[in-house]
């Protein structure tokens, strides 16, 4: 990319109504490429009102490449549109670039919207081996795996300095102060990370005497699943009515990490095991808390991220093998919290500059 064009990449988006973890890193993205080329970057928003035909077809001609993320919530209501951009952009002779988070665990219908952008894009970059492999495997659109390039996915958010206080915030302190344990889980709450499976392991604390307060720090995903239903069925099946805390959506930085100041581990049970794309999970790690997630199911899982794989080595994230009952998540917790804090330096904007240098060189 060179200075001497005013604006060389356009990255879609969809502004303040795209509130969701993918949407707040194609901000970040944008914002990290500008840095590396200033004056080089733009973006169009598109939502129910604004992006018209026209907007499109003149902000696509002022540039050589075109950036979208995928999953695109905010945008379910109004897919057409950056299918539209994208088609503008191959038609035009512009440079597409499909950022890729997620593949298999999507549901169904939402996967059926992707199949144009997988076809229209030039290179698809993806954050995962095991979402690559998923998509590889695809009947039909396999083939499209051999445009995937691998990037590594920093965290969306970056602790702030001072921290902010909350009534939730003033449930969890006195929680710990009556000596409970409080077992903390962050992002959005849908199938793909399992939060049912976090309940299992409250349930064998509590049996052992450890008076867990489960805390979500995030909000249900709507989606045509039943997630939350069955999620609040389980609680009530494992007796964990009064034990078990949803906060909802949290707009502030600051308030999100008072939360994660007050929880004394945090713990993913994950089917497919940690894997690379996992942004919530390193948000996680800045806290300096234990953080128990499953182990990935390939070990080349982070041989494209070196600041993960140290977080693992430096034992901020402590690995359970894949297929461990909740008894050895419990286990594992227990022991974290005897042991001293893992010293994990977090250079949060160098994780930035990483993916923002290996978007760059697709464009």
């Amino acid at each position: 990319m060179t200075a001497d064009t005013e604006h060389k990449a356009l990255f879609l988006g969809a502004g303040a109504e795209m509130q969701c973890g993918v949407g707040h890193f194609a901000r970040l993205l944008s914002k990290a490429v500008e840095e590396l080329h200033p004056g080089c970057c733009s973006t169009l928003t598109l939502t129910r009102t604004e992006g018209s035909l026209a907007d499109i077809w003149r902000a696509v001609g002022a540039v050589d490449s075109v950036v979208c993320n995928f999953p695109i919530v905010a945008w379910k209501r109004v897919i057409l549109r950056p299918l539209l951009a994208l088609l503008i952009a191959r038609l035009r002779r512009r440079r597409v670039v499909l950022v890729e988070h997620e593949w298999a665990s999507l549901h169904r219908l939402r996967r059926l919207t992707y199949f144009p952008a997988l076809l229209l894009a030039n290179t698809i970059v993806m954050f995962s081996p095991l979402v690559r492999r998923e998509l590889a495997g695809h009947p039909l659109l396999g083939w499209t795996a051999s445009k995937c390039v691998l990037a590594p996915l920093p965290p969306n958010i970056e602790a702030p300095p001072v921290v902010g206080d909350s009534p939730l915030r003033e449930q969890l302190a006195t929680a710990r102060g009556n000596g409970r344990l409080v077992l903390g889980h962050f992002g959005s709450i849908y199938p793909g990370k399992q939060p049912t499976a976090l309940l299992d392991i409250a349930a064998d604390l509590r049996d052992r005497g450890k008076r867990p307060l489960t805390v979500y720090i995030g909000s249900f995903i709507k989606a045509l699943d039943n997630v939350e239903q069955e999620f609040y069925g389980r609680v009530n099946e494992l007796g964990l009515t009064d034990d078990v805390i949803v906060s909802g959506y949290i707009a502030s930085d600051a308030e999100v990490f008072g939360l994660f100041g007050e929880v004394d581990a945090f713990c993913y049970l994950l089917d497919e095991g940690l894997t690379a794309r996992r942004s919530s999970i390193l948000t996680c790690v800045q806290s300096g808390r234990p953080v128990i997630v499953t182990g990935p199911a390939n070990p080349d899982e982070f041989d494209h991220h070196p600041r993960l794989r140290a977080l693992i080595n430096r034992g901020a994230i402590a690995l359970v093998p894949r297929g461990s009952p909740p008894q050895t998540y419990a286990d594992r917790i227990i022991t974290a919290l005897e042991l001293p804090p893992a010293p994990a330096p977090f250079d949060f904007d160098g994780w930035w500059q990483d993916v923002a240098r290996a978007i760059d060189a697709e464009l």
